[in-house]
């Protein structure tokens, strides 16, 4: 009896300690600006990709800037209203986007401090962009519907009085730092060049190393990504951080084994672990290509959110995490980790639609098949 009370006590213990609390270890940490909230809205497409900007802004020229997330979606929205308006409603229109809305409309309307464009007006501090979204959508449902048998040319002015009214005049010239500048000057002293960015992506319904267009509902304007197999995709990511760059990622985060409360974004090998597995650590799914197909194709994986992925880290087990910074805010009660996300891998294998990263910074075996 003593002899069994003795291995009954050996296993507990060796149960309770494979259930471990987590706890990470930095590997890459690489420089962000501040977490911010995109409030109520749905715009972390140019949150996201405008924080990876900012990176990239510190990594090329040393320069801490506080660029306007509210400039580009001032500017793509009126993009997006042409689309659903000259597909006669046969397209996407929501506030959703993705990096490389961000990217194109960089090339053509430049870059801005949040200084010189807010998108907030006097007394407000949040943003909330649900009722202006609703008055979008029910005017081009007027417009394609053209009750007067002739759509008029006033409707564009139209959709830029409303963008006026709730997000703001476009800006021409403003000072920073002593010096003025246009969105175009202000993008050149950045370094950034939008045409050095490429978008990663791993499916098969597409040959590898060929560019296709990813049909997910939020790639409203028909963005290309260029496809490479799974394992590369997360080679590239750790390429990227290992030399210093930092990565935007679109993906699912809709799974209840994604908690920003928790901090952590993991894909338990039983299922019935998944709400415990958000605060311990318990083992993980194996992640092959087939099976991210098929999580895709039957909707399981989907295009929810995007967000910036600035480091590297290991749990006590070795595991290796991705440090992804959200848009949800710091508020404690809501979010861990200041604002971030620690993506285990076998998470970012599963649920990661598409990368966005300096074309310096992919393999140079990705780059050579991809003629880059």
């Amino acid at each position: 009896m003593k002899h069994f009370f003795l291995l009954f006590s050996i296993l507990f213990t060796t149960f309770l300690t494979a259930q471990e609390a987590y706890k990470f270890t930095t590997v890459t940490n690489l420089e962000a600006t501040p977490v911010i909230s995109q409030g109520v809205t749905g715009t972390c497409w140019s949150f996201s990709s405008i924080s990876f900007l900012e990176s990239e802004i510190i990594r090329l020229t040393g320069k801490k800037i506080d660029l306007s997330e509210m400039y580009q979606v001032r500017n793509t929205y009126p993009i997006k209203a042409e689309n659903f308006i000259m597909r006669q409603g046969k397209a996407q229109f929501s506030e959703g986007g993705l990096a490389h809305d961000v990217m194109n409309s960089v090339e053509r309307n430049g870059l801005v401090p949040e200084e010189a464009f807010s998108g907030l007006f006097a007394g407000e501090t949040t943003y909330n962009h649900a009722e202006m979204a609703a008055v979008l959508e029910a005017m081009l449902k007027t417009y394609v519907d053209n009750p007067g048998r002739k759509l008029s040319k006033k409707w564009r002015t139209a959709i830029e009085g409303v963008l006026d009214a709730y997000i703001g005049k476009n800006v021409t010239n403003f000072t920073f730092e002593g010096k003025q500048y246009t969105p175009q000057t202000f993008l050149a002293m950045t370094k950034i060049q939008p045409e050095d960015y490429v978008n990663i992506t791993s499916f098969t319904q597409a040959p590898f190393y060929s560019k296709f267009i990813l049909n997910i509902p939020d790639n409203w304007s028909n963005g290309s990504f260029y496809n490479v197999p799974l394992d590369e995709m997360m080679a590239t990511i750790d390429n990227a951080l290992e030399k210093g760059f930092s990565v935007e990622l679109d993906c699912d985060v809709s799974e209840k084994t994604f908690s920003s409360k928790d901090g952590v974004a993991v894909i338990p090998e039983n299922a019935e672990n998944n709400i415990k597995a958000l605060q311990v650590i318990y083992p993980e799914k194996k992640i092959t290509q087939g099976y991210r197909q098929e999580e895709f194709e039957n909707f399981d994986t989907t295009d929810d959110h995007l967000m910036h992925i600035t480091g590297l880290l290991r749990d006590q087990n070795g595991t290796k995490y991705y440090k992804v910074k959200n848009s949800w805010g710091t508020d404690e009660t809501r979010v861990a980790n200041g604002g971030y996300v620690y993506f285990s891998e076998a998470y970012m294998r599963l649920k990661a639609i598409s990368i966005t990263v300096h074309k310096d910074a992919l393999l140079k075996n990705t780059a050579n098949k991809l003629n880059l």
